[in-house]
């Protein structure tokens, strides 16, 4: 059976933010693999959409967007070949807690558990850890609807180099109806949160810091010298229940804390307490409104050794940055060897920004940011708000060329490729669509 939002489609509406409605005329959501290539068959263009988390168009289409979030499956829990299998349509906060009832781990989670497994694999979403490597890098085999009309499946065993171009498709390899995931045996963390972190004294240790813990963070505006909070989450076993009294210069918060000054309640547990994995990692609560709600979200990476450098140059706006920003978070990732990936080949360091939902005011920051971020060759979040130019953008990929050749393999039509695409990555002028957020 296919759902079908609408007599005839309606459009999708807006996305989780609020901050742009969608072209896209025409939008359906389906539970079967059989109703989306029957979709895909009959539509000039399609755009995959899952959980509706990215601040730009890059989901956009202006022909068909299609959802599959009905299906949401765990499917298979391989403790031979120690991976998960999951229906396309499914987000990390629907597979965890079965994943954990067997056993069984991922070894790495965003900041929220609410996003799609496959749309945040796809747009090169990650966590944070020196060891922890984009969320990508655990997917070992791919199902999707090509441009063609095909049902394929690649996988890492199979094929090889040739797949590392695959699980970061940003969208425009097919329509992905499941995936599969590296797992390992379950564990628990215990998280605990400091305060005022003086900047100081996290330039002269930033690497014991970052790496003072299974997955570290700090929070900061850039502002009065400090680093507002410093979350840092362990493994249980080795770890204690109480925080340090001193933590580089930074002490332990006395009550629960939200990076951006909201309930707490909100946030995953803290003050030591030890928890499964699922319920530690994420920032944020699977039945809680994640981050701020109204908002916009932009990130660049640098170098993880120039990542001292690009925070001073950051600090240098926190004046302009005050009236439009909520928090920022830092956060380190391990390097990986997929051709779209933030993180291909070198460690990196994120810089996320939460802005008040004010476009134009973000509008005129972002070139600054951009502009002091230049020397160390930041690269911007895709799936984020921007404005570095189509040229600069696609420097920055060097398996570009490769990562064409495959689309064009699978999709050589460009059926599932759209303005955003064609804009940043592929040479076209289509601005005033791509770039509207």
């Amino acid at each position: 059976m296919m759902h079908q939002n609408g007599d005839g489609g309606k459009a999708a509406g807006s996305n989780w933010a609020s901050n742009l409605e969608y072209f896209a005329p025409r939008f359906h959501e389906v539970d079967s693999v059989e109703a989306a290539l029957e979709i895909v068959a009959s539509s000039e263009r399609v755009r995959a959409l899952g959980t509706r988390h990215c601040f730009n168009r890059i989901a956009d289409c202006d022909d068909v967007q299609i959802s599959i979030r009905p299906m949401s499956r765990v499917l298979e829990i391989n403790s031979h070949e120690l991976t998960v299998t999951v229906e396309g349509g499914a987000s990390y906060g629907q597979v965890c807690a079965e994943l954990d009832r067997a056993g069984f781990a991922l070894g790495n989670l965003a900041s929220l558990p609410h996003i799609s497994i496959v749309g945040a694999v796809a747009t090169a979403t990650h966590g944070s850890g020196a060891h922890n490597k984009n969320l990508a890098a655990a997917v070992s085999s791919v199902e999707f609807i090509n441009g063609n009309g095909d049902l394929v499946t690649m996988s890492r065993e199979k094929d090889g180099e040739r797949f590392n171009g695959v699980p970061v498709h940003l969208g425009g390899l097919g329509l992905v109806t499941r995936i599969s995931l590296d797992i390992v045996p379950t564990f628990r963390i215990r998280q605990h949160v400091y305060v005022d972190l003086p900047a100081e004294s996290m330039r002269r240790n930033f690497d014991r810091i970052m790496e003072d813990g299974y997955s570290v963070s700090l929070f900061t505006d850039y502002r009065g010298g400090t680093i507002n909070q410093v979350w840092r989450k362990q493994l249980e076993e080795g770890s204690h229940s109480e925080p340090e009294s001193d933590f580089f210069g930074a002490l332990p918060a006395a009550t629960k804390m939200h990076p951006v000054g909201q309930d707490p309640e909100y946030c995953t547990l803290q003050m030591g307490e030890a928890g499964p994995w699922y319920d530690r990692l994420p920032h944020f609560r699977m039945g809680f409104t994640p981050s701020s709600g109204e908002e916009l979200q932009s990130e660049y990476f640098v170098r993880r050794e120039d990542g001292v450098a690009a925070y001073a140059a950051i600090e240098q706006l926190a004046g302009k940055l005050a009236d439009l920003l909520l928090i920022s978070e830092v956060r380190l990732i391990d390097a990986d060897d997929l051709w779209m990936s933030t993180a291909y080949g070198e460690p990196k360091v994120g810089f996320h920004f939460t802005w008040r939902r004010d476009p134009a005011g973000v509008r005129r920051v972002l070139p600054q940011i951009e502009d002091a971020l230049r020397p160390f060759n930041a690269i911007p979040h895709l799936g984020k708000v921007f404005t570095m130019s189509p040229a600069e953008v696609r420097f920055k990929y060097q398996r570009l060329d490769d990562f064409d050749e495959l689309l064009r393999t699978f999709d050589p039509g460009r059926k599932f490729s759209n303005a955003f695409l064609r804009y940043y990555l592929f040479g076209s002028d289509e601005s005033s669509v791509a770039d509207a957020w």
